[in-house]
């Protein structure tokens, strides 16, 4: 009797792997329906493939780290550089060490993991959650609009790296570091240019920032609703630069920043 096909799209929407029986029984169905699905599992078991073989390149960086002898990699990465208003948050993570020697042993929640960048928002958000759901060692580190004015951006940048590397529950023994090489690390760090679409760890941290990052300045909006924060994270859109000559600024903004330094005093909105 031939299995529904219903069930049998059921079965496919599970996603790959796919065991053999259910490949074996598409195979052997004459129906129409049967052999579309077996285009589209097939389909969907290259895209696994193809998946696996960018995460193995993924991890380059850290299987080379190992080699040399390191066992605890954290990829550290910072977001929000550029903004007018919010802090700089910076995420690092280790991820766990089965992952290094084989791709394929990472959740299935986080196998798009990639540059936070090129997902979207909903993909983020989803992966935030697999990456902080306790399979994998992460710190994050904060600095806070006056912080940056008083320390300048760069240094505002190293010290969230910093704090986020201390905040990880063990010490790594190696850094892999997107775009910087970072002063006063106590282990070995990498600088890797763009290395959030080049190195997993990195892309994880990433993620965590920028998460992170986003959920403080949709938290910020409900306390300072004039300036829009949830929708542009306090990037000098022209909406923001609107609400800043209108309202003037708040405690969020970096005074230090352009056109905010320009400006005469400073107004806090309470």
């Amino acid at each position: 009797m031939a299995v529904p096909l219903k069930e049998l799209q059921s079965r496919l929407k599970a996603g790959p792997p796919y065991d053999a029986a259910f490949l074996d029984t598409l195979a052997a169905d004459p129906r129409s329906g049967a052999r579309k699905i077996l285009e589209q599992a097939e389909r969907n078991l290259a895209k696994a493939v193809d998946a696996v073989e960018r995460l193995r390149t993924m991890l380059e960086f850290e299987r080379g780290a190992v080699e040399q002898g390191f066992n605890t990699i954290a990829g550290v990465d910072e977001a929000g550089r550029g903004p007018l208003a919010g802090p700089v948050v910076a995420g690092a993570v280790v991820l766990k060490a089965e992952v290094w020697a084989d791709p394929e042993t990472l959740e299935t929640g986080l196998r798009e993991l990639n540059d936070s960048k090129q997902l979207k928002e909903a993909q983020r958000e989803s992966l935030f959650e697999v990456l902080m759901a306790g399979e994998h060692a992460y710190g994050v580190g904060i600095v806070v609009a006056e912080e940056i004015d008083q320390m300048g951006i760069q240094q505002a940048n190293f010290t969230a790296m910093h704090r986020a590397i201390e905040a990880l529950p063990q010490a790594p023994d190696y850094l892999l570091v997107d775009g910087y090489n970072l002063p006063g690390t106590a282990q070995p760090a990498q600088k890797i240019i763009k290395g959030d679409a080049r190195s997993l760890s990195i892309a994880a941290a990433s993620i965590i920032a920028k998460v992170t990052r986003d959920r403080i300045m949709l938290d910020m909006d409900k306390k300072y609703p004039h300036y829009g924060f949830a929708k542009h994270k306090g990037y000098g859109t022209a909406q923001h630069l609107a609400a800043i000559e209108a309202h003037g600024p708040c405690p969020l903004h970096r005074m230090t920043f352009a056109p905010l330094a320009e400006l005469p005093t400073q107004t806090e909105l309470l």
